[in-house]
């Protein structure tokens, strides 16, 4: 990685504020599709911060190749995303249940993560979820890649 792939664009700050966004709207609409009475806390906090890295980190990086390189790069931050917010929200909940003492063992635990994730996708297969997931994340990957050429 070159030290330019390091350096502030406009490009990659539009792609993590826009990323933020769509982090903060897919969370809204997840929120119904979780039981009645769940505890969210932080969950949209933390899904806009692990959509600021993934504008900045993964959309960021690979900007200014064209507009195809554009929408794929919008589409794998959307990816990106999605994967660390699953991740991170199940080992989330599985540490909750483990203060709660349901576990027997520590590799009891680290199996529910992927068993708790694995509910969490199947919950976000809902077509307007993943409509909007999609359809940002190439809307995203297109704005992107006109300001990193437009403002470079």
């Amino acid at each position: 990685m070159p030290v330019s792939d390091r350096m502030p664009t406009t490009g990659k700050g539009v792609a993590a504020l826009l990323m933020a966004v769509l982090a903060w709207y897919a969370s809204e609409m997840f929120r119904p599709l979780m039981p009645e009475g769940t505890n969210f806390g932080w969950f949209n906090e933390v899904n806009v911060a692990l959509g600021l890295l993934s504008g900045w980190i993964v959309i960021g990086s690979r900007l200014g190749r064209g507009l195809s390189d554009g929408i794929s790069a919008g589409l794998t931050g959307v990816a990106a995303m999605v994967f660390w917010a699953v991740f991170l929200q199940s080992s989330n909940e599985m540490l909750r249940l483990a203060l709660e003492r349901r576990y027997d063992g520590p590799v009891e635990g680290l199996v529910a993560v992927f068993e708790i994730a694995f509910d969490f996708v199947m919950k976000m297969a809902h077509v307007p979820l993943i409509a909007l997931l999609v359809g940002g994340g190439i809307v995203i990957g297109i704005i992107s890649e006109f300001v990193a050429r437009r403002w470079s």
